[in-house]
């Protein structure tokens, strides 16, 4: 006799592989050895790749005995298969899947209640414990995962915002800013860093967070630029309103680029988002000039030839080293500006220019060959525009396409400063391009039809062909307005064409 503790296991062991022969999860084996009444041939025996089914019924006043074998399809559906139901009173079925397994005598049941009926198939348990006895185990294995993922982002959290109070604790600046360094230390630093991008971003916030504003000295649509103090030195503060912020986020990705540093590009301190209290602040700080925008400075003054050489020549090598692609482990993508205008250059003491404002600029990636354009709302200045901006005929995946836009731009700023040389005691009033052919705030219709229907362009005096540097300007200027612009001259080409200019008139750069 086996012990009740023997038999507890067999019936368990019984209840879970019926179970998971009936759903499916795992398969009898092949050939299923099981005891038959009606086999006579065979011995009493019956192979199958089903079930084993003992049966006893009730019928007349007698018991009815029967062993037979249950081919697999018999089975199916697999929840409740209908040879291995019992019915209260009449009939009690076991169905098993072990040989020999439908040994047992059964007794007709008598009174068993009708949420039993599964008591014949699957041993001692009933739906309910079987299921419980399945999905236990996995809800908590899940509970467990859940709670993992939880702990591990708090932690995750806790680190980022330590290693933010790391960088933003003026405690540790002393870390990375020494005390006695100055405005021009800190320019120093960035020329000759080695990579060109810029200081590090904790450097950047402890510069930032340490300037004490001064005064408004310009407004536009992103916001304000304002002249702050930082040990000594003035800087320039340009202040972005809220909504402006994926304009603040890829000027300062742009800026610091590897390599972009350059004497005639706007000098890039830091980037930093301060909390004033009321709303988020986005800065950018960079490098002060006094005069402003080349916009302000030709509306205050007149220009010499060699002033007006000067602003030129400067201009051009700017654009050439943001245009140029450096190759190399420390070399720098190829970059066009996209909104090149009198106002988004400035102009420094020494009469040159830098060219600033870099939040519509693209990157070119020679290596993959792709355009990295800024996912922004905001286009060029209607009245730069190249005709084929206007006319939208430019191919936005050609690199060389945005280059040529900015040459075209280029070009009316020279006008623009040629317009302001004095030669001869002859100069003319500052004017903006097509001042005398569009309203003052022109739209992109407007625009296309001067500039692409009637392919005119800003007047050149015929008295500057009297002047050699006026004349050449003229020349650089008609080359850089051509509807293809692929005819369009380079940057690097204007550049050497001033520099020889610059010879020829003795201008001391």
């Amino acid at each position: 006799m086996r012990s009740d503790g023997n038999l507890a296991v067999m019936s368990l062991r019984r209840t879970v592989l019926a179970l998971l022969v009936l759903i499916g999860l795992i398969a009898p084996g092949d050939a299923l050895k099981c005891n038959c009444t009606n086999c006579e041939k065979s011995g009493y025996e019956c192979e199958t790749d089903g079930a084993c089914m003992a049966s006893t019924s009730y019928i007349n006043g007698q018991e009815q005995h029967v062993r037979i074998c249950i081919p697999r399809e018999s089975l199916i559906p697999p929840g409740q298969p209908i040879f291995c139901l019992s019915a209260e009173g009449v009939l009690n079925t076991h169905c098993c899947y072990t040989d020999y397994c439908n040994s047992v005598d059964l007794q007709v049941p008598n009174g068993v209640p009708e949420r039993a009926i599964w008591q014949g198939t699957s041993g001692s348990w009933g739906p309910v414990e079987l299921v419980a006895v399945i999905a236990g185990p996995v809800f908590v294995f899940c509970l467990l995962l859940i709670v993992g993922v939880f702990v591990f982002q708090h932690h995750q959290r806790n680190y980022n915002h330590r290693q933010r109070l790391d960088v933003e604790d003026p405690s540790c600046d002393h870390l990375y800013l020494a005390k006695d360094k100055t405005l021009q230390d800190l320019i120093f630093d960035l020329s000759t860093s080695g990579s060109g991008s810029g200081l590090p971003l904790f450097v950047q916030r402890t510069v930032a967070r340490t300037i004490v504003l001064q005064e408004i000295i310009g407004k536009g649509r992103f916001g304000e630029v304002w002249r702050g103090r930082w040990r000594g030195g003035d800087v320039a503060v340009k202040i972005f309103s809220s909504r402006e912020e994926r304009s603040w986020f890829r000027e300062a990705e742009i800026y610091q680029t590897i390599m972009l540093r350059h004497e005639n590009i706007l000098g890039f301190i830091a980037a930093d988002n301060k909390d004033n209290g009321t709303w988020t602040q986005l800065w950018l700080v960079s490098d002060y000039h006094e005069h402003g925008s080349l916009f302000d400075y030709l509306n205050h003054y007149t220009v010499t030839i060699e002033d007006m050489i000067k602003l030129a020549l400067s201009a051009a090598s700017g654009l050439a080293h943001l245009h140029m692609e450096i190759l190399g482990t420390q070399g720098k993508p190829g970059i066009a500006h996209r909104d090149l205008k009198s106002k988004n250059i400035l102009v420094k003491k020494n009469g040159t220019c830098a060219i600033a404002d870099l939040g519509l600029a693209v990157r070119h990636e020679s290596v993959t060959d792709t355009i990295d354009i800024a996912p922004n709302q905001r286009v060029g200045t209607k009245r730069y525009m190249a005709p084929e901006v206007l006319d939208e005929t430019i191919n936005m995946k050609h690199f060389d396409s945005f280059k040529c836009a900015d040459i075209y731009a280029l070009g009316l700023v020279y006008w623009e400063i040629a317009r302001r040389c004095n030669a001869g005691g002859i100069h003319e009033e500052y004017q903006l391009p097509y001042y005398d052919l569009v309203p003052s705030d022109p739209s992109i219709e407007e625009m296309r039809k001067v500039v692409c229907d009637q392919r005119l362009r800003p007047n050149v005096p015929n008295w500057w062909q009297s002047y050699e540097a006026l004349r050449v300007m003229g020349k650089i200027m008609r080359e850089c307005w051509y509807a293809n612009g692929a005819a369009r001259l380079t940057a690097l080409r204007i550049k050497k064409t001033l520099s020889q200019l610059s010879v020829q008139e003795d201008v001391k750069m």
